[in-house]
């Protein structure tokens, strides 16, 4: 319940940035793939494009966007 909570703290267009590295990325293209973790560091920065079901958030990263849930974001 509390990743639910966390999520809903976050709008489309807010800037956020990695307060913890997820165990892996997923791309935020119309088929999603897995993606290595190391393809975005602590603190980089992005915007949220949209919200998805399951608490996933897609985030624009300078790397690229991908599907990163709440937990692992806080706003910049």
């Amino acid at each position: 319940m509390a990743e639910n909570e966390n999520v809903k703290a976050f709008e489309v267009g807010d800037r956020v940035k990695i307060a913890s590295l997820p165990p892996y990325l997923k791309s935020a293209d119309p088929m999603p793939m897995l993606r290595p973790p190391d393809l975005v560091k602590l603190g980089d920065e992005g915007t949220i494009l949209s919200r998805k079901p399951g608490g996933y958030l897609g985030i624009r990263f300078s790397q690229g966007t991908f599907l990163i849930d709440g937990q692992y974001l806080e706003k910049s």
